[in-house]
């Protein structure tokens, strides 16, 4: 039972995904902090199966982070060609969008930030921060580009069903990215149908749905 609402939430019922997209409309001013989830309607290539954090909103637009894009460069390997001093880090960079601009990160060190996105995560700009960040063991994210939306842009693809929100963790933004938007869609998924079912029909193991 699970397995067929989850597919009719998800794959096939574009009415579903706008009634949900409409709900968040209408009850959220603000979606930084937020994750942007995108459903399997969402026409920009950009975004396939993408996961975005949001971390600035208002009436003049949004802004994002892809976080389940890894890029093909290392972090070695672009800190050699900035004029930076050599950094042995192996970690790939990641796409955070389509969006040109500087390289941002997210991270946990609260004294090389700029910005609070959520409690104990950071994000920051700063070429300095960035190269401290870099040479420390503490989680963290390097991205180049971002997400970008006009006033009213964002909410208009939501309205057609383009995403679904949920609110952001920690836990999901380190998340392995290439499970993190099935993770997400089925989580959703399931707190739509959830108040629907029959508690006596769910099994007691999972693996039966």
């Amino acid at each position: 039972m699970f397995n067929l609402l989850y597919f009719a939430c998800f794959s096939g019922q574009v009415k579903t995904l706008r009634l949900l997209s409409s709900f968040w409309f209408y009850t959220m001013d603000c979606f930084a902090g937020q994750l942007l989830v995108a459903s399997r309607h969402l026409g920009d290539p950009n975004f396939s199966r993408g996961v975005v954090l949001i971390f600035q909103h208002s009436s003049q637009g949004g802004l994002g982070l892809v976080l389940n894009r890894p890029g093909d460069k290392r972090i070695s390997e672009v800190w050699e060609r900035t004029g930076h001093e050599p950094c042995e880090n192996p970690q790939n960079i990641f796409v955070g969008g389509p969006v040109p601009g500087p390289l941002m990160a997210l991270h946990t060190i609260e004294r090389l930030s700029e910005t609070e996105i959520l409690p104990g995560l950071f994000f920051s700009t700063d070429k300095d921060a960035l190269d401290q960040l870099v040479r420390q063991q503490e989680p963290f994210r390097l991205f180049a580009g971002h997400a970008g939306w006009a006033g009213g842009q964002l909410e208009a693809e939501m309205e057609v069903g383009g995403w679904l929100v949920t609110p952001a963790t920690g836990e999901e933004v380190w998340h392995d990215p290439e499970d993190i938007w099935r993770l997400l869609t089925q989580r959703i998924g399931l707190g739509i149908i959830a108040p629907q079912i029959d508690p006596k029909q769910i099994p007691t193991d999972p693996s039966l749905n």
